[in-house]
């Protein structure tokens, strides 16, 4: 039986609003694609690229990983904090001495705020309709 080729990439999952990110990390130089497209390619904002790459910074590791991203979902902020999460889950599991830096920066942690639904006799989620008293 042959023996299964080991993986160089270490895989993650982030997930922000309604987007879900799959990350995936090996050793490199640094270059960061996102949906086979640059990270300045696919993000024009700078606040957006800087939120992607602040959890290599913080455990000072922007160098030493080359980075995939698949991301379906959401807008740019959901997208940029989804793949935020993923690398950070990605660098915990790399390097497990990186894991409280990570924690201690909030990069670990679920944002769990999502869009509340729009409710039946309403407007909105919660705004109703303009009253008449006449």
């Amino acid at each position: 039986m042959a023996k299964a080729k080991e993986d160089p990439y270490i895989r993650s999952t982030g997930r922000r609003k309604t987007s879900v990110a799959r990350v995936r990390i090996k050793s490199g130089t640094g270059k960061i694609l996102v949906n086979k497209r640059d990270l300045e390619a696919y993000f024009p904002s700078i606040e957006a690229q800087r939120r992607v790459v602040t959890p290599l910074n913080v455990v000072s590791a922007d160098k030493s990983f080359d980075i995939s991203v698949t991301i379906k979902g959401g807008g740019l902020t959901g997208q940029s904090g989804a793949i935020s999460m993923g690398i950070a889950r990605a660098l915990a599991r790399a390097n497990p001495e990186h894991e409280k830096l990570l924690r201690e920066g909030k990069f670990l942690t679920r944002d769990s705020r999502m869009k509340e639904r729009k409710k039946y006799g309403r407007r909105g989620a919660r705004r109703g309709f303009q009253f008449s008293k006449r």
